[in-house]
Formats: C-alpha cells, sequence, structure tokens
C-alpha cells in the first residue's frame, strides 16, 4: 500500500502535468477569447497552486504566482443543512508511525449537543484563544483536544506562512516542523466537505475560508491527522478542508504580528521569519 508520502508526491506530479495541459488550453483560449474567459482559467490555475499549499507536506519551492492572483469565490455552506444526531461514530484510520506517541482518539458516542469548545494556544509570539465548532465537525473536533490533552502539539512549531493575496494562513500541529508529521492515523473531512456530493463539481470551486477560521491541512481526501491552519485573511480554497473553529481577537492579533514579519528569504510561502513554537494547547 503507498504511503502518505507517496500519495502526496503522486498527486503534486498529477496536478503538475494538469497545471500544464490548463495552461497550454489557456493560451489557445487567449487568442480567441474575450478577457472574462481568461480570468476563470487564471482561478482554475490559482486553485490548483493553493491545493498543494496546504496539502501538509512542506515544499518551499511550490510555485505561489498563481496563487497571488485573487481569485473570485462562491459562498461557503452556512452550515449543515441537516443536523447530526446528538452521538456519532468517527474514523481514526492507521497510516504511517506517529512522529510523536500518542494515543488515537476515542471514536465511538461522540456528543455532538455541546456546540463549540474552548481552548487556549499558547505560542512564543502571544496567546492563540480558539473556539472550536464541536456541532459542525464533531471527529476534528474530538481528534484535536485528544492530540491536545496529551501534550502532543506542546513544543512543536508552526512551519508554514502564506501571504499571497489569495491564501494567508499559518500552518501548525506538526512535531517535526517539516510538514510531513502526523499523529500516525487519519480520518475523513466533514464540514463543509460533507455537505457536497461525491461527484458535484462544486466542491472543486473555491469558496472563502474567512479571516479568523480553523481548519485542517490535509494531502487529500481523509488524510487528516494532526496538521492545521491559522486562517489571518480572507482566503479562498476549493471545501476540501475540514473547518473546526475560529480564532479569537487576541489570538488573530497574535497571529497578524507573526505575518506581518513575512516568510523567511521574503517569498510568500515558507517558514515564518518570526519563529513561531507552542508552548501548550489546554481546553478551558
Amino acid at each position: 500500500m503507498p504511503s502518505n508520502q507517496q500519495r502526496r508526491e503522486a498527486a503534486k506530479r498529477k496536478l503538475e502535468r494538469q497545471l500544464e495541459r490548463r495552461a497550454g488550453r489557456a493560451r489557445k483560449r487567449k487568442q480567441m477569447t474575450i478577457g472574462g474567459i481568461i480570468v476563470g482559467a487564471i482561478v482554475v490555475i490559482a486553485v490548483g497552486a493553493v491545493v498543494v499549499t496546504l496539502s501538509g507536506k512542506d515544499d518551499n519551492t511550490t510555485d505561489t504566482t498563481a496563487a497571488s492572483e485573487t481569485p473570485s469565490a462562491a459562498a461557503m455552506p452556512a452550515g449543515r443543512a441537516t443536523p447530526l444526531p446528538n452521538l456519532v461514530n468517527c474514523t481514526y484510520t492507521p497510516a504511517e508511525a506517529a512522529t510523536k506517541p500518542n494515543n488515537p482518539p476515542r471514536a465511538e458516542g461522540i456528543d455532538t449537543t455541546v456546540a463549540t469548545v474552548s481552548a487556549s494556544m499558547e505560542t512564543t509570539q502571544g496567546p492563540i484563544g480558539l473556539t472550536l465548532d464541536n456541532a459542525q465537525s464533531p471527529c476534528t473536533v474530538n481528534n484535536f483536544a485528544s492530540l491536545a490533552s496529551q501534550g502532543y502539539f506542546d513544543g512543536t512549531t508552526c512551519h508554514r506562512l502564506t501571504t499571497s493575496d489569495s491564501l494567508k494562513v499559518l500552518q501548525c500541529g506538526d512535531p517535526t516542523g517539516t510538514g510531513a508529521g502526523g499523529p500516525g492515523y487519519q480520518f475523513p473531512n466533514e464540514f463543509p466537505t460533507d455537505q457536497y456530493a461525491p461527484d458535484d463539481l462544486a466542491a472543486q470551486t473555491p469558496v472563502t475560508y474567512k479571516r479568523g477560521t480553523i481548519a485542517m491541512a490535509n494531502a487529500g481526501a481523509g488524510t487528516n491527522g494532526s496538521q492545521f491552519f491559522l486562517v489571518y485573511g480572507d482566503s479562498t480554497l476549493p471545501p476540501q478542508y475540514t473547518v473546526f473553529g475560529t480564532i479569537d481577537e487576541t489570538g488573530l492579533a497574535t497571529v497578524d504580528k507573526i505575518a506581518a514579519a513575512g516568510a523567511e528569504g521574503g517569498g510568500a510561502d515558507g517558514k515564518p521569519a518570526t519563529p513561531v513554537d507552542i508552548t501548550s494547547v489546554r481546553l478551558d
């Protein structure tokens, strides 16, 4: 069975081939179509670029030029079309070896009646208060709470900062600080991904992940683990990244300070120029 690393590399190669083909078609269309259609082609390229950026694999050589364009975005679903049952079961499937010891979360009888859970993340750059949306994404919140209670995030580095016009995120949650680490298991996407049918093309159309959103990074559907990203500016992404909470104003001020210093080397994507370590994550 191919590893997550192999799947990520294969997905990236496939995406690069798709982008090359799309770019070729776009050049042809440019000669015989109006500007509005050309803008559509730019949107497609931008979406591809941001998918690579949040794949959970650290690759600071990713071309973020297309992502710096600001594509139009559809509205993210306002909430679940149908509320979840009071109790749900989750699926946490073994994956590559854990990069920091931990026990997988409890998987059965997860209570969804508690709408939100508060958490405090302390970092070397300041506090980041979190409100976790248990009613929308209970299996993701259950996972985050389990890892936090075991000290999994303590002493880890937020390894990636993206500052393009259409993607403004700080990515954390990997004990290795490389973007390739995880807890040794993976689990399916939740809201908003599960609000689309599997064959719905709208699931690949960018939506706005609003400033203050917390979402899971992944290497494709069903590969969520421990890595998450904090959105400090409205960002456009396909609805393929589970939203599981929001950041408070104090936390946004902390992330804004980190973002203001930019990425190492002055590019739009890479390690934060101001190092950010998580010292603790605790449920309030």
